[in-house]
């Protein structure tokens, strides 16, 4: 698309960057800009002219992504007109990624809701009514109430983003204290699929931390560290620190992956891999170092169970991991399988048991995902890299104060008795916790029950779920939907409801850190300007809500409003005395003395003067660490690191006994392959894909770009003109195809091609770049937007309208990257 003409705008996209001054991506939309820039954002007249009145620095936390870096925004006569990095927070030291930079864009945008709307004409059909908060809140209130006393509290559906922290708990809270088991995450697959590694090995979904700053190797199987990564600015401060900073040795980065990607361009080598076969390899590099003796015979001898061959209880001899890997996994198969060359996958085995302490790391989105990732994470316990500086870690949670305990009433214990219409922890999907992609077809064909309410929390079904249609068709089935979306998304076009939130410069929150750091840490949101907007926090709304609900739910209920359950809970770090608030530490000596010693800050006397230093530097961190803390980080039957998972062994014996078929049909549901005691160990489960190779002759590989990481960062114009800058592109999709490939199709740089899978078909712009693998297509996710505002509707295309409906059925992971495709010229 050249220009933009909806809304009678008429910019070049090109000419964009000479409106915003090139590369200005944190420029404050402030009035003090360029006029035609000002017309172009739709600026209000009051927003055109400067600010004037008292400058401050309000401290907070970004909330473009999930990265949780701590911000200070400078505010001007109560007008926010700058962000920048926080110089006191470890996770980030005044760094900030230039996503983070355009926050100001979320908070003036334009397209925001601007109080509550209740639907009046038909859904979709865009008629809106203005209503108070009273009425809104009184309108949930009666319909939940009604519900309930009909016996059904498990017909509500509440449907959340990547929530954490305080907002996380609640929504549970009011699940519980309601009655409902529909309590469903979208969570990120980057930290489901470490906490399904750990849970298999080590028998805890606990978070695990990769100690990146100590480590001497990294082994990346697909991990995007330095694009839209779990937190893209602690990454790339990572690796500034191990190429630059550290002294001695720099640690050395084998990236393997399909693409070349920006963290493969800057890694010591790019592995290119055939899509579904990394857990091929992590087996192959395995077969080296048990061959050659390469492994950590101290630790697993020690710590680790199923290494060897073993004899249960009965005297029923199984096999260990040594054998099977020995036996099954010789470096030929794995060089067919992957097309990985034998000498490459020898001298990467080497390299790594070599360079320790090292790390093994992946992020997968195929249908063999918990297998590939157990073989990946074995890695780290053949070399010892369990629990040791430069290695995986596994820091406590923060000391937060625990809430009361929900008392639940009959209705809500009947309730909760009720099967999970997602079917995660069943038979379909024994190992997970939260499918949400796999709601679609339970609530449109209302089985096994009929949803009466859906309520949406930082979730986007019709957008962001493979076939998005089938959302579409299954929300027509349920009565009464609520967004609490701060913008006109796809599904909230759909709802009876928007009760808008706050942006995040407008409101409280905690936030947890990320599993990127080894050690506690604790970020505080906190409002920088007064909401500009008739909004509400969705914390207050769901407070307000549960008291109007009345009896056990609002018991559960008993605060004012978030704020004061939030300080409730930082009691807890403070009454710890343990940690402190986080300082700029410049002597990386006396830091570390701390880290290893254990220490406690007490900078305060009192739990005012705690919060106003909250308030003031951003955050809590405890920087000390007991390594050696066995039976915390093995909560398993063995007590160990297990090769063989006992804890997996004992799902599958439960979803046996459970289940109306024997074993055998449960395992063929879940499509294994395996079977014996393979099936406890870490092995390679052929990938499946939709499409036949002969008709669909190419893999769909869908990346992630770092301006587009959060929710609803594609209507931010500054960053809509930073996707592609490899390519030159902006302000559009487009399909990255292997030169080759692409002469073979006689298809130029820049044509128009049709992308076609077995489930649909798109039309965008070839691109040709090398770094594409020959049986390989890219395309960027988060475009494609057919709602969400003016600069992200109609603004390229959604290459989850290509993939078909796949799963890792035993942990419930979506596997949008299991459909292949064909391409020709348009």
């Amino acid at each position: 698309m050249d220009t933009d003409e909806k809304n009678g705008i008429k910019v070049s996209r090109r000419g964009f960057l000479a409106l915003s001054g090139a590369g200005a991506a944190g420029v404050a939309v402030s009035g003090c800009g360029p006029h035609k820039l000002a017309e172009f954002l739709e600026l209000t007249e009051s927003a055109r002219r400067a600010p004037g009145g008292e400058e401050r620095w309000v401290t907070s936390i970004c909330g473009q992504c999930e990265g949780g870096c701590s911000i200070r925004v400078r505010t001007v006569g109560g007008r926010a007109v700058n962000i920048t990095g926080n110089p006191f927070y470890p996770l980030n030291r005044n760094g900030l990624c230039p996503t983070g930079l355009a926050g100001l864009q979320t908070l003036y945008s334009p397209d925001r809701i601007r109080g509550p709307l209740k639907r009046v004409g038909n859904r979709g059909e865009g008629k809106w009514e203005p209503i108070s908060w009273e009425e809104a809140i009184q309108t949930v209130a009666q319909q939940l109430r009604e519900i309930r006393e009909r016996g059904e509290p498990h017909s509500v559906v509440f449907l959340s983003g990547d929530g954490n922290g305080l907002m996380d708990t609640l929504v549970s809270r009011f699940c519980q204290a309601y009655g409902t088991p529909n309590d469903v995450r979208n969570t990120g697959a980057a930290l489901e699929t470490q906490a399904l590694a750990r849970f298999c090995t080590q028998g805890t979904r606990a978070p695990l931390t990769y100690d990146l700053d100590n480590t001497n190797c990294i082994l990346s199987f697909g991990a995007p560290l330095l694009e839209a990564s779990v937190s893209p600015v602690r990454m790339m401060r990572t690796y500034g620190h191990l190429r630059q900073d550290r002294p001695g040795p720099k640690a050395k980065i084998i990236q393997i992956e399909s693409r070349f990607s920006a963290t493969a361009a800057k890694a010591d080598e790019w592995v290119p891999i055939q899509p579904g076969t990394e857990g091929a390899l992590a087996l192959g590099i395995a077969y080296i170092l048990i061959r050659e003796g390469l492994y950590d015979k101290r630790f697993v001898d020690n710590h680790a169970f199923g290494f060897e061959d073993w004899k249960d209880a009965d005297g029923t001899a199984h096999q260990g991991f040594r054998n099977l890997v020995l036996r099954e996994h010789n470096l030929d198969e794995v060089s067919r399988l992957t097309t990985v060359p034998v000498s490459t996958i020898l001298r990467i085995a080497k390299e790594f048991a070599t360079h320790k302490p090292a790390i093994a790391l992946g992020e997968m989105t195929s249908t063999n995902a918990a297998y590939s990732l157990m073989a990946v994470h074995a890695l780290n316990a053949l070399v010892g890299s369990i629990d040791v500086s430069g290695g995986v870690v596994f820091p406590p949670e923060a000391p937060l104060k625990e809430l009361p305990t929900v008392q639940r009433d009959d209705v809500a214990k009947r309730g909760l008795t009720q099967p999970r219409l997602d079917g995660a922890a069943s038979r379909a999907f024994p190992l997970a916790h939260h499918v949400a992609t796999a709601m679609a077809g339970p609530l449109a064909a209302e089985k096994p029950y009929k949803a009466n309410a859906l309520f949406l929390y930082q979730a986007n079904p019709l957008f962001s779920s493979p076939q998005p249609a089938s959302f579409a068709r299954a929300f027509e089935k349920i009565p009464f939907i609520v967004s609490f979306s701060p913008f006109l998304d796809e599904s909230s076009t759909q709802a009876d409801l928007i009760l808008p939130d706050h942006t995040y410069l407008e409101k409280w929150q905690d936030m947890p850190a990320p599993p990127v750091v080894p050690y506690p840490l604790f970020g505080l949101r906190q409002p920088a300007v007064t909401p500009l907007y008739n909004t509400m926090h969705t914390g207050d709304a769901l407070i307000q809500i549960a008291k109007q609900v009345g009896g056990p739910v609002a018991d559960a209920f008993p605060w004012a409003d978030f704020l004061t359950v939030l300080q409730y809970r930082v009691t807890g770090l403070f009454e710890a005395k343990r940690g402190g608030i986080v300082e700029p530490f410049t002597d990386k000596s006396w830091t570390a003395l701390l880290e290893d010693r254990g220490w406690w800050s007490s900078s305060y006397h009192s739990f005012d003067e705690f919060w106003a230093q909250l308030q003031d530097k951003g955050g809590w961190w405890d920087p000390a660490y007991s390594f050696g803390e066995w039976a915390r980080i093995f909560p398993t039957p063995s007590g160990k690191f297990e090769f063989y998972s006992l804890t997996l062994k004992q799902s599958l014996t439960a979803l046996a006994e459970t289940g109306k078929h024997d074993i055998e049909g449960a395992l063929k549901d879940l499509k294994l392959t395996a079977r014996g005691d393979a099936l406890c160990l870490p092995h390679f489960e052929s990938p499946r894909f939709a499409g036949a190779d002969a008709q669909y002759p190419f893999h769909l590989n869908i990346m992630r770009l770092l301006p587009l990481a959060g929710e609803h960062n594609a209507n931010q114009p500054f960053l809509q003109e930073i996707l592609g800058p490899q390519l030159g592109m902006r302000w559009d999709s487009w399909l990255e195809i292997n030169p080759e490939t692409a002469r073979r199709l006689g298809v130029d740089d820049g044509d128009d091609v049709w992308v076609e899978s077995p489930v649909g078909k798109l039309k965008l712009q070839a691109r040709l770049n090398p770094g594409a693998m020959p049986d390989v297509v890219n395309m960027p996710a988060n475009l494609g937007h057919t709602a969400s505002g003016r600069w992200a509707e109609g603004i390229g295309v959604n290459p989850l309208q290509l993939t078909a409906p796949e799963y890792d059925y035993l942990a419930g992971l979506s596997a949008p990257g299991a459909t292949r495709v064909k391409v020709y010229k348009a």
